[in-house]
């Protein structure tokens, strides 16, 4: 998988920071302004069609390689002599780093350039914001108390650049619902942008219990707009200890209450750790109860990262641990014509009543698999494992499913 951020060599200034990716297919089959598109040309001496790009990108192992007279070293800011044309190139250090369709930010100053939209992948999210009202124990992305309602910008900019046709798209923080009108802005160009494009907020729905932001919510109108938000016991003391704000479980509550009476769509989100899986069953009644109008419950395994690394001894549960309370849950659930999934839990280490459930749900730029893994016959549908997975977070049990385990799964 292609990553997130590669090195690349700078001949020239661009002038544009953000820039769509292109091939001849690419751009005829889309209205792109060249000055806001990089050529992707391959090799240095690949032809480039005489438009004013705001960049060409070639890579380091094709053919002119790292000796290429047009970038021996040209300094982040300058033009290569020999270079015989004023459009910036870009040198990057792979082959395949940035693909036809891709959104790119370049970073001279840093020597990299960052892929911000990845046509293909699995799970592409634009990121709201660094900070948060909740300071959950287990955080993949630990809150910051920044000024970066520059982000609204930003994202407008990597909207206006997306293909048309985004099956699905995700915004994520942080806490998004933080931008205030700034949310809706970014919400209103999806809708306008990609109006078939299926999006996922991420939010702990805790500023929902203001009927303004509802209200603004539900004036949009967006045609494909659900929101996930976490849900972690049915007691306040448990989810207000979980995300270490007291008062939050009544924030939530009310939020969930109010998106359902304004007719949002929303999802329950349910990490599994040591101070929640014992009342999953309870929890599971009191969503059937009291959140009906949930589209979508998902039971979900921890990220060993961010604040997950310091707080592991208070979260972490073997699955095999949880296995009775969590196949409680589910079946609660399901058996009551609820939509629910497991995330981020392999396949061999779940019940086979579980086993219908869990869904391949990490991001492919994140998702690996270990030795013990080859030759398991489900490994393509398995959500596998974190890449940054460390001993301590792999569960007992691990093997790889033959054929008639398979069948079972």
């Amino acid at each position: 998988m292609r990553p997130h951020e590669t090195p690349a060599v700078f001949g020239g200034r661009p002038a544009q920071r953000l820039l769509k990716v292109v091939d001849g297919l690419t751009f005829a089959r889309g209205d792109w302004n060249p000055q806001q598109c990089a050529w992707l040309a391959g090799t240095p001496d690949a032809f480039v069609p005489d438009l004013p790009w705001g960049a060409v990108l070639t890579s380091e192992d094709a053919d002119g390689g790292p000796s290429d007279p047009r970038y021996a070293h040209a300094p982040v800011g300058t033009a290569p002599a020999t270079q015989p044309d004023e459009r910036p190139r870009i040198r990057v250090s792979q082959r395949g780093a940035a693909a036809p369709g891709d959104v790119i930010e370049l970073l001279p100053e840093r020597h990299r350039i960052r892929t911000r939209y990845r046509r293909g992948a699995n799970a592409n999210t634009l990121f709201a914001t660094e900070r948060c009202n909740s300071h959950c124990l287990m955080c993949s992305q630990p809150p910051r108390r920044v000024d970066d309602d520059w982000r609204v910008k930003d994202l407008l900019e990597v909207i206006a650049l997306l293909d048309d046709d985004v099956p699905e798209l995700g915004l994520s923080g942080g806490e998004p619902t933080l931008l205030g009108d700034g949310l809706l802005d970014i919400l209103r160009a999806c809708r306008d942008r990609l109006p078939g494009t299926a999006m996922h907020v991420l939010s702990n729905g805790r500023r929902f219990g203001t009927t303004s932001l509802a209200n603004g919510v539900a004036g949009l109108r967006h045609p494909h707009l659900t929101w996930g938000v976490p849900l972690y016991a049915d007691v306040a003391d448990v989810h207000d200890y979980v995300v270490q704000s007291a008062g939050a479980f009544d924030e939530t509550l009310r939020g969930l209450l109010v998106m359902a009476s304004k007719g949002l769509s929303f999802e329950i989100r349910v990490v599994l750790t040591a101070p929640t899986v014992a009342r999953l069953p309870a929890l599971a009644d009191f969503i059937w109860r009291h959140l009906p109008a949930a589209v979508h419950v998902a039971f979900m395994g921890l990220e060993p990262i961010g604040f997950a690394l310091a707080n592991r001894n208070a979260l972490w549960v073997d699955p095999a641990d949880m296995s009775e309370p969590l196949t409680r849950a589910v079946h609660y659930l399901a058996n009551r014509g609820m939509a629910v999934s497991l995330y981020n839990l392999p396949l061999c280490v779940l019940p086979t009543a579980l086993r219908p459930f869990a869904r391949r749900s990490i991001s492919d730029w994140k998702q690996r698999y270990l030795d013990t893994c080859d030759g398991c016959a489900v490994r393509e549908r398995c959500a596998g494992f974190f890449e940054w997975v460390k001993p301590g977070w792999i569960p007992r049990g691990l093997h790889a499913l033959n054929d008639v385990e398979a069948h079972e799964a």
